[in-house]
Formats: C-alpha cells, sequence, structure tokens
C-alpha cells in the first residue's frame, strides 16, 4: 500500500527503514511495517552571555546534547552580562557593557535576527534582563540613573516605559519579574539593597521594603514559580536571604542551615522544589530542596564547576541546570534525577570567555 503524509504529519513520525534522504511526501512501505510514534525535542534552546566575542553563543538541545548554532549576523557589541528569553522563545534579549547596552533578537526557527534598537536606551552598562511572563515588558538593570529601565513590547518595538517615582538610587545587578508579571524584584548596591516594585498597568510602583534586609551590595534575585518564595544573593554573611510573600509583604524566612560564600546568581526551579545558588568558593553551586519553608542543602554534584560560579539557570522542566562560570569550559550542564544533580558532557563548542548568564528556553 502506498502513505501518502503531509509535511507536519511528518515532523512527528519516523518509519522504520526509511531513509532521512528519502522522498517525503510519499513513502510506499510493505504490509506489516511498523510506524513509531516518536517524541521530538522542540525548540529547545540555551543562551549564555560570555566575555570574548561572540559575546553570546546559543546552543540547541537534542536529548543530552547541547550543539552550538549559528551566531546572530549582528552581534552584540562587548562582554555580555545577562540573557533572557521570552515565555514564547520568540525573543531574547541581551544586557552587555556598552552601547546600546541591550540588544534585543527575534527567533525564527534556529536563527536569531537583531531587532531595531529602542529609540530611548539604557543610560550604561547593562547588567542583567528580564520579561514578564507575557513577553511585552522587559525590564533592564543597569549602572546610572536611573538605574532601571523598563520597556513595553508592541509587535517588534520596545518602547520605554516612565521611570517608576521611587527610584533604586543605586547600581542595579539583578531584575526579574514573578511569574503574573505582577512584582518585580531589582538587586542593587545602596541601601535597601533590594526594591521591590508592583506593577498595575504600566506603572511600577515601590513595595514598602521588607523588616529584614540584605546586609550588603544585592547581586542577585529569584522568584519561584507562584511568587512566593523570593531569594537575594550578596557578598557578605549569611550570602542568601529568603523571603516569603503574603500580599504585598516580604517576609524574612530562617537562612538555611548550610549557607554558601559570596553568592551571585540564584534560580528556582519550575516547581519551586529545587534552589540552585552560583557563588565564588568552590564547590562553586549550591542546590537546595524546599520543604515548606525550610531549604536544606543537597549533597554536592560529583563533578563541580571549575572556578567561581556567576549564574545558574533552570529548564522549564527542572531536568537540566547551568551553571556559568569562571574558567574553561565556562558553562556546566547539569541533568536531575530526583535529587542528585550529575553533570554532563561539555557541549562540542564552548563559549569563548567567562560566563555571566544563561538561560533556558524549552518547548516539548
Amino acid at each position: 500500500m502506498t502513505i501518502k503524509i503531509n509535511s507536519n504529519e511528518l515532523s512527528d513520525f519516523s518509519v522504520k527503514g526509511a531513509s532521512a534522504a528519502s522522498p517525503l511526501n510519499k513513502i510506499s512501505v510493505s504490509q506489516g511495517t511498523i510506524w513509531e510514534r516518536k517524541k521530538l525535542d522542540l525548540e529547545n534552546f540555551l543562551a549564555v552571555a560570555h566575555s570574548n566575542s561572540p559575546f553570546i553563543t546559543i546552543y540547541d538541545r537534542t536529548g543530552d546534547t547541547f550543539t552550538k548554532l549559528d551566531d546572530p549576523t549582528t552581534l552584540p557589541p562587548a562582554l555580555g552580562r545577562g540573557v533572557a528569553f521570552d515565555n514564547t522563545g520568540t525573543y531574547l534579549a541581551v544586557a552587555h557593557v556598552s552601547s546600546p547596552f541591550v540588544t534585543i533578537y527575534k527567533r525564527s526557527g534556529d536563527t536569531f535576527t537583531k531587532l531595531a534598537n529602542p529609540a530611548t536606551l539604557p543610560t550604561s552598562t547593562g547588567n542583567k534582563v528580564a520579561f514578564d511572563t507575557t513577553g511585552m515588558y522587559l525590564a533592564v538593570a543597569h549602572d546610572t540613573t536611573p538605574f532601571l529601565t523598563t520597556y513595553k513590547r508592541s509587535g517588534d518595538t520596545f518602547t520605554k516605559l516612565a521611570n517608576p517615582t521611587t527610584l533604586t538610587g543605586s547600581s542595579c545587578y539583578d531584575v526579574e519579574f514573578d511569574s503574573a508579571g505582577t512584582y518585580l524584584a531589582v538587586a542593587h548596591n545602596n541601601t535597601p539593597f533590594i526594591t521591590i516594585y508592583k506593577r498595575s498597568g504600566d506603572t511600577f510602583t515601590k513595595l514598602s521594603d521588607p523588616a529584614t534586609l540584605p546586609p550588603c551590595q544585592c547581586n542577585g534575585v529569584a522568584f519561584d514559580n507562584t511568587g512566593t518564595y523570593l531569594a537575594t544573593t550578596y557578598g557578605d554573611t549569611p550570602f542568601l536571604t529568603i523571603y516569603k510573600r503574603s500580599g504585598d509583604v516580604f517576609t524574612k524566612l530562617a537562612d538555611p542551615a548550610a549557607l554558601p560564600v559570596g553568592v551571585y546568581g540564584a534560580a528556582f526551579d519550575n516547581t519551586g522544589t529545587y534552589l540552585a545558588v552560583a557563588h565564588v568558593s568552590s564547590p562553586f553551586v549550591t542546590i537546595y530542596k524546599r520543604s515548606g519553608d525550610t531549604f536544606t542543602k543537597l549533597t554536592d554534584p560529583a563533578t563541580l564547576p571549575t572556578n567561581a560560579g556567576y549564574n545558574v539557570d533552570f529548564d522549564s522542566t527542572g531536568t537540566y541546570l547551568s551553571v556559568v562560570h569562571y574558567g574553561i569550559p565556562y558553562i556546566t550542564i547539569y541533568k536531575r534525577s530526583g535529587d542528585t544533580f550529575t553533570k554532563l558532557s561539555d557541549p562540542a563548542t564552548l563559549p569563548t570567555g567567562n560566563g555571566y548568564s544563561a538561560a533556558f528556553f524549552n518547548k516539548n
């Protein structure tokens, strides 16, 4: 018999004995040939911002293998410090140290094409970027006033919003939206070291500071998937402070029994069960498991990053964890099974310099 299959169907099926080079619009199979439904890895990307040209490296994941894609035609002009995908994987933003300080790409398949710069740019070194879950809002943390620049997207155009009435007053190093896009947390270098805004429409209004503040410059912020827990990181003891939100109030939880030293970046997995932090001293990454309001350190991975950890990110399934760090291979990727994180083989093509930020996008 002869079976005709359209291209959409072919993307989801394999045929025993059929060559990849075979004509695909018409395949003849004898009676009894077995058709196999196969699960494809669709649109699985990992972007890494790093210190040397091309400043951004983008990988496609198939199974446990990360393969470098061709570089975008137009690259960021200098060291990349932050990177973020929007929730659909259509847009990729990169924060970097020289003008225009943020570069935004639009993805089509495996191709990332630079968009026109926003009419109003951040005023200095871009440190981190974050999209809200709708992909409509983009926040950029940077070094000079107003320290935080927020954009609203319409089509492929990003337009700067009015600054919040209350600014952070100092250089901002990290920024993150909660999962509802209601709260925006900003890490910065002067007291109160963390500023949390609540969004209503296009307006960001500063909330009252938490009763217990970080002790020094805040390096990183991370919300869990429900917006209930907020992790903040910094370079002095206790290095990690975790808040629990009730309404608009953020209350500090008891410190974990085991603390890292000199923490930069943090990330929760998609269930809010695991919290990973990257830090300057061995083991360079510390992973906690949450039970209620208690965060308990897991056993370190058998193979650790090679040098100071700078940032971390989980994929949307909570299966993969990336740690970007100083020193070759610049990125270390783990696969989780239960509470065990096992290092994967390094990508065949590595980033070209120290890793500063990484972001996954998965659509399976």
